[in-house]
């Protein structure tokens, strides 16, 4: 049944796309984020319907879109630059055929975040791709967290989504991160959309899925999704009105949720203090010191997946405790090899070298800043119909610096929605630099008259 549904709903969904052009870069996003072709068996398996909805955007946007005014900002300069220079790093890679593979859906998710950008020419268009990348997340999210509140809290490896498969979104640590992306965009979206006008009903179900998200981190165990809550919580606060009850809420909401955790899940976050004590996180400070190395003998980089050649090894320490005062150290020497990166900065570092983790850090370090500058311009009276501006880049500044973070501890460089992040980031500038050079009036403030002179009689 769920087989049929998905089809059905595919299939509508590029249909619709005929009519209405833009929605085939609705359908992509939905289609990359979700996966249906591994949720399901049989048609949408057999065929690559993400690259069909990618082809059938990318030629209405040529057949059907107006062009008057395209610009490439500077960030999408640097995304093509890096598109480029992860080409060539393909091409010499240390392992070509996984290199390849690794390719085959990288520069389609590098293309699309440089394509996005010249689709978002209205307000509508920017709230729809935002709507959908949180919908799409949600269509795992909210399973997850029913999963996680019925089995009592999951469990690291083991909170099944909507496949068996631990890869992608569906990874533990890569869902965590991005379901609290996810968080200030949702929140937006029930303040100031449009599509879903503000009203309790539309603010109940953002909240419902903002409690799934943050079961994310519960359900899956993932430290680094504990991480990126604690970032966000902080980073809230800049643009709460009412911080003190804001505090409040969140101290109470910890004191009472604490209790209702389970075991497991605090022991698990109990290593984020001791490290030697986790084999898990032990192997990533091993991996990174590992990358260092190799970027010294290898400045370029070793190409996709170039971690295959890495062979690590460290001590684990492990305390019995006989009693309140007596514990018997024991240290385990573990080596490994062909170890994951378990970080997106030693990803860059690893397989594109220097060159291309500066292109990496710059394209991010440049949307924090780009966020900032909107942000502040449309902070204090904003033009009549401009009021959500502020809000939405607010909400995208703190879902990439919760990308960034979450990206230190988990291997996300060129996830598919992170780049749509990036790509949102671009229309939404792209979108505020055509109204400004259309109708700069309405931006300038208004001056006041000046003083008359004094009569001299």
């Amino acid at each position: 049944m769920l087989n049929l549904f998905l089809t059905a709903f595919v299939l509508a969904f590029l249909a619709a796309g005929v009519r209405r052009p833009y929605l085939f870069v609705l359908a992509y996003a939905y289609i990359d984020i979700v996966a249906p072709q591994k949720v399901t068996w049989g048609f949408l398996q057999s065929v690559p319907v993400s690259l069909i909805a990618f082809a059938c955007a990318f030629g209405a946007w040529l057949v059907a879109e107006d062009k008057n005014g395209i610009r490439l900002s500077s960030r999408q300069c640097v995304l093509l630059l890096l598109l480029l220079y992860c080409g060539l790093t393909t091409r010499t890679a240390d392992f070509p055929v996984e290199a390849a593979e690794k390719w085959g859906w990288v520069w389609k998710a590098l293309v699309f975040a440089l394509f996005l950008p010249l689709t978002l020419r209205t307000r509508l268009r920017i709230e729809a791709l935002a709507l959908i990348m949180v919908l799409s997340v949600g269509v795992i999210v909210i399973g997850g967290g029913i999963k996680t509140l019925a089995s009592g809290g999951g469990g690291y490896g083991e909170l099944k989504l909507l496949v068996n498969d631990n890869t992608g979104l569906y990874e533990g640590s890569i869902i965590s991160t991005v379901a609290i992306c996810v968080i200030p965009l949702a929140l937006w979206l029930a303040n100031h959309g449009t599509i879903f006008r503000p009203g309790w009903m539309v603010r109940l179900f953002a909240i419902g899925i903002c409690f799934a998200c943050l079961l994310m981190p519960v359900g899956t165990q993932a430290r680094t999704g504990l991480v990126c809550a604690a970032v966000l919580g902080v980073m809230m606060l800049r643009s709460t009105k009412r911080r003190l009850l804001y505090v409040s809420v969140i101290a109470v909401g910890a004191l009472v949720a604490l209790p209702l955790l389970p075991s497991s899940f605090n022991e698990r976050m109990s290593t984020i203090k001791n490290h030697q004590g986790d084999q898990s996180a032990s192997t990533r400070l091993a991996v990174w010191q590992w990358t260092i190395d190799f970027a010294k003998d290898h400045p370029f980089g070793g190409g996709f997946d170039a971690f295959r050649q890495n062979r690590v090894s460290y001590d684990t320490v492990k305390a019995d405790y006989a009693g309140d005062n007596n514990a018997a150290i024991e240290t385990e020497r573990i080596e490994e090899t062909a170890r994951a990166y378990h970080s997106s900065y030693f990803e860059m570092l690893g397989e594109q070298g220097y060159p291309g983790l500066a292109l990496w850090l710059l394209l991010h370090v440049m949307g924090v800043i780009h966020m900032e500058v909107i942000r502040r311009q449309y902070a204090k009276n904003p033009p009549d119909g401009f009021a959500w501006v502020t809000p939405l880049a607010d909400a995208l500044q703190q879902a990439q610096i919760v990308y960034l973070v979450g990206g230190a501890f988990v291997g996300i460089a060129f996830q598919p929605f992170c780049y749509m992040l990036v790509g949102l980031q671009c229309g939404l500038s792209a979108y505020i630099g055509r109204v400004r050079r259309s109708a700069p009036v309405p931006f300038r403030k208004a001056r006041s008259a000046p003083a008359p002179l004094p009569d001299a009689t």
